[in-house]
């Protein structure tokens, strides 16, 4: 359980991992609550810790995507669950050694996240502004034509599109980096504004909207 908390702790920067550390910690202290909740319960037959394991293997299902630490709050006595159904154990020591594993798991993985940190990613902002600019120059040719067709004009907007979704995505990996050189948020907001202008010049250029805006304008 403290390997799997590590790992699942550790994240792309510092930020997103500490944020993770608080949320596996707080599903995890709220999970064994549960379980506890539920021991007397499954303590009375098989057919109880049945439906304790499907009621929150299904509850893990549904929210574990949605909210993490809701997820956590029910895979927690889930796992517990199973580990009963291989015959009756202490419940305290159950509960005290999920405890002490989530703890050790949630500090090693913070400190993998300190020491290993993403040197790529300023980097990658980098290309990522130079995907962006490519992909506005190309759709700018396309619309500086006398008569572009439907289909370049959606294949351009795919790619820019795209491009400013990896540049944004680019650009929040780094920011929060704890140790990262100075990013060039200044060529990244105006990247985006360029960007979306192009955008919406190409969807109203293929009559999605009203009149296109010029191209470059502030």
């Amino acid at each position: 359980w403290a390997v799997v908390t590590a790992a699942s702790v550790f994240q792309i920067n510092v930020t997103l991992s500490w944020n993770r550390a608080l949320q596996r910690t707080l599903g995890n202290l709220l999970g064994v609550l549960a379980f506890a909740a539920v021991v007397p319960l499954i303590r009375t037959g098989p057919a109880a810790l049945l439906g304790c394991l499907l009621f929150f293997s299904f509850a893990a299902e549904a929210l574990i995507t949605r909210n993490y630490w809701l997820g956590s709050v029910a895979v927690t006595p889930m796992a517990l669950l199973l580990v009963e159904a291989g015959g009756p154990h202490p419940p305290g020591t159950l509960i005290g050694d999920r405890v002490l594993d989530t703890l050790i798991g949630v500090v090693l993985g913070l400190l993998a996240a300190v020491v290993v940190t993403n040197r790529r990613a300023a980097g990658r902002v980098e290309q990522a502004l130079a995907a962006a600019a490519a992909a506005r120059a190309a759709a700018e040719r396309t619309l500086a034509g006398p008569d572009p067709a439907t289909a370049a004009l959606d294949a351009d907007s795919r790619r820019l599109a795209a491009a400013l979704v990896d540049l944004r995505d680019a650009r929040d990996a780094a920011a929060g980096e704890w140790w990262q050189r100075t990013l060039p948020e200044e060529e990244v907001l105006e990247a985006e504004r360029a960007g979306h202008r192009t955008l919406t010049a190409t969807a109203q250029r293929r009559g999605l909207h009203g009149p296109a805006p010029t191209i470059g304008a502030v």
